[in-house]
């Protein structure tokens, strides 16, 4: 039982760190410190900073992939449920401390880690959306396509309706988020 608790201190402090600090900032002295134990004692559970690294962003993707569920609704139209999951890991996305770091430290530094870090996270989320594509696919709600390159596509055109247009227009409403997204997107795939 106090391996496990243990365990999870370290990774809580870990956490916390690559939140604060980012990849490169990071250290094992900082994270020991954080979780109040030894350096011997991280060393027993996780390789390096490496893999301590990875085992965060396991955590965080099974986050990701629950949330999804979680707002798929069967009984639901693809282009709602759609919404609903895209809204829901955007928001996510940008309350989790340790994406804006990541965010944050590829952006001003272009660290490897932090890129490779995002992209395992982002891959998470274009998987989960090409298997709800592949379902409509299958379930006659959607033209047949490509799933990858429409799930790609979704997923940039949905960051670009919710953050990135923020930048140079003034943000806008769920309703014209809907709007925008329903014409660029579902009256071209839509059966």
């Amino acid at each position: 039982m106090a391996v496990v608790d243990r365990r999870q201190q370290v990774l809580q402090a870990a956490t916390k760190s690559f939140s604060l600090f980012g990849y490169k900032a990071t250290t094992m002295d900082q994270v020991a410190k954080i979780a109040n134990v030894g350096k011997g004692t991280i060393y027993t559970f996780f390789a390096n900073k490496e893999q301590l690294f990875d085992e965060i962003l396991r955590e965080v993707m099974m986050d990701i992939k629950s949330i999804a569920e979680r707002e798929i609704k069967r009984d639901r139209p693809f282009f709602d449920n759609l919404r609903r999951v895209l809204d829901a890991v955007l928001e996510f996305r940008s309350e989790h401390e340790l994406f804006v770091k990541l965010s944050q430290e590829s952006r001003d530094f272009g660290t490897p880690q932090a890129n490779d870090g995002l992209d395992k996270l982002e891959n998470v989320i274009l998987e989960y959306l090409q298997r709800e594509v592949e379902y409509a696919i299958d379930h006659g709600e959607v033209k047949p396509c490509d799933s990858k390159i429409v799930s790609l596509v979704m997923f940039r055109l949905y960051i670009v309706l919710t953050a990135e247009l923020n930048r140079v227009h003034v943000p806008l409403t769920k309703e014209q988020i809907t709007s925008y997204f329903h014409l660029f997107l579902a009256e071209g795939l839509a059966q």
